[in-house]
């Protein structure tokens, strides 16, 4: 064998003996709503390569008013999903349901009531018999809460569309929103900042932006869960700390009706408000959850009649992947 059969055959036993590649895991994961600063995390680790550098090949799926991404989880078209608040997570759990909440994305929920200033109507209990427009989930979840704390009636219920219209129209007007976008959008059309009630002023202890799987991944495919975890976590230590300009692109060029200005200041308000990084993430790191308070968010709800107080509640969720530190300085 001359010189160059044998470097060739040489080449040919090291690249047999080589570890093969291996391929990236394909995720889906499905937003809630569609792309806004709240989902900034997310776009952060896809639009910088984190993802990638955990070996996970993510499609990011918005979702909207019609779109309903717990039937979409539950039918296997998601890996993963955002799923709204706490109730949800609770509801697999007394409707034996396998899926399960395996990270908290919000530590704050960013629910509000919103009303005009000056007309006395500036704080939760003074709405007590004031018509106030929520919409149907809201009605099955935080209303009942409220409720209970406040002395509510459904008599003071009013249908809410998704739209600002009415509070424009209505100097009265009470609705529910988001304090990362429509006190934004009033301001952007009033001139005048609007009133902010944030849910969890009033005492209202649930997670928010929670990240659900089915119970199937948590048991045959923990890595696959806990990389996600991870490189998502890394992403919204970028986003929140770093640069956000690769998220903010990311964001602007899914959502076209996003504008720079509600993006900034969403994201602001994200940060001044600790929206995702505050209270047990300081110790425990981003999407920290407790079985402390799950009990207490549980306790809170039962007591209003919303779930039966001898359910397993802690079926809704796993710490698992959660609460090691993971991204924490030293």
């Amino acid at each position: 064998m001359n010189i160059s059969l044998r470097i060739a055959a040489a080449l040919a036993a090291c690249l047999a003996l080589a570890p093969t590649a291996r391929a990236a895991d394909p995720v889906t994961f499905g937003l809630d709503w569609v792309a806004e600063p709240e989902y900034g995390g997310y776009y952060q680790a896809l639009a910088t390569g984190i993802y990638k550098k955990y070996g996970l090949d993510v499609t990011i799926q918005e979702g909207g008013p019609n779109i309903n991404n717990a039937e979409l989880l539950v039918a296997g078209r998601l890996t993963f999903d955002i799923t709204s608040n706490s109730f949800l997570a609770l509801n697999f759990a007394q409707e034996n349901i396998p899926f399960v909440a395996v990270a908290a994305g919000f530590q704050k929920d960013p629910d509000i009531l919103m009303a005009h200033p000056g007309v006395g109507e500036d704080n939760f209990a003074a709405l007590k018999g004031k018509p106030i427009a929520v919409s149907s989930d809201t009605r099955a979840s935080w209303w009942t809460y409220l409720r209970a704390k406040y002395g509510y009636s459904d008599s003071q219920l009013r249908p809410y569309g998704f739209s600002l219209a009415p509070f424009f129209t209505n100097p009265t007007d009470v609705q529910e929103a988001y304090v990362t976008s429509e006190p934004y959008l009033v301001h952007e059309q009033t001139g005048k900042w609007p009133v902010v009630m944030m849910l969890s002023d009033s005492g209202f202890d649930g997670y928010a932006s929670l990240i659900a799987t089915s119970d199937k991944l948590v048991k045959t495919n923990p890595d696959l869960v806990r990389r996600f975890i991870e490189a998502s976590t890394e992403g919204w230590y970028s986003y929140l700390n770093g640069d956000p300009t690769p998220a903010f692109n990311a964001i602007l060029k899914a959502n076209p009706d996003m504008t720079p200005g509600l993006l900034h200041y969403g994201y602001e308000q994200i940060k001044a408000r600790g929206i995702v990084d505050s209270g047990d993430t300081k110790t425990l790191g981003i999407y920290a959850m407790t079985d402390a308070r799950w009990a207490k968010f549980f306790n809170q709800m039962a007591a209003t009649g919303l779930y039966d107080k001898s359910m397993n509640y802690k079926a809704g969720y796993t710490l698992q992947f959660v609460d090691h530190g993971f991204g924490l300085t030293k």
